[in-house]
């Protein structure tokens, strides 16, 4: 299925009402679909695997922003760290200091979310409040990362006050730990604190709680097969 061009540009104009920033979730996208949204204008696709990251990223203009949102495995990070723009699904101390390796032998400050699990469903990945007060102490000695702000996956329920209630927990501890995050509007265009939450079928609602920036993939490019 092509890429929905009216979907897209319809959602393009919702977000710019509220400055909120679209990730193209296309993983296991072909590259010719890419390209189509990249036409129109998009330039932030988000991926969840690191091989077909890299090809895709070698494959496709070199001004694309790339975010990985999947669950990043240590020993795979020195592959994405060259040119990886925005790290979503940071969770615990052991990855961030390999990120923070790599990218010093890059040569790069790598920007980061860090992932915390809000979701009812214990599949979910992420941190809870005490694991991100233990981590914080580690992170102003990390020169080669910048924590840009949090990220979360809601459950995966049609209960909208449910949904809410994950999304404004999120908000909440954005708001406790925002000494920990780096001023990062210059990069982003967007205010000091990235908060990432939002997806296909819940994105307006993480909107109205706070979100800035969420991943879209099958309103934009079709159910994956």
């Amino acid at each position: 299925m092509p890429v929905n061009t009216a979907v897209y540009q319809s959602i393009k104009k919702e977000l710019s009402l509220t400055n909120t920033r679209l990730i193209a979730v296309s993983k296991t996208k072909p590259l010719g679909d890419l390209q189509e949204m990249y036409d129109l204008g998009q330039r932030d696709f988000g991926e969840n695997y690191v091989q077909e990251l890299v090809d895709k990223q070698a494959a496709l203009p070199k001004d694309i922003n790339w975010h990985f949102i999947g669950h990043l495995q240590s020993n795979k990070v020195k592959y994405i760290a060259p040119f990886v723009h925005l790290i979503h699904g940071v969770d615990g101390l052991k990855l961030l200091q390999e990120i923070n390796k790599q990218a010093a032998k890059n040569n790069r400050v790598i920007d980061c979310l860090l992932q915390i699990h809000i979701a009812q469903e214990e599949t979910k990945f992420g941190l809870n409040e005490k694991e991100l007060t233990e981590l914080q102490p580690y992170i102003d000695q990390l020169k080669n990362v910048r924590i840009c702000g949090l990220m979360g996956m809601a459950s995966f329920t049609e209960d909208q006050l449910q949904l809410e209630s994950e999304f404004k927990s999120l908000k909440s501890i954005a708001e406790k730990f925002k000494s920990i995050f780096g001023s990062i509007s210059t990069v982003h265009r967007l205010p000091s604190m990235i908060l990432s939450m939002g997806m296909s079928s819940d994105y307006q609602l993480a909107i109205q709680n706070g979100s800035n920036m969420v991943r879209i993939g099958s309103l934009l490019f079709g159910a994956r097969k």
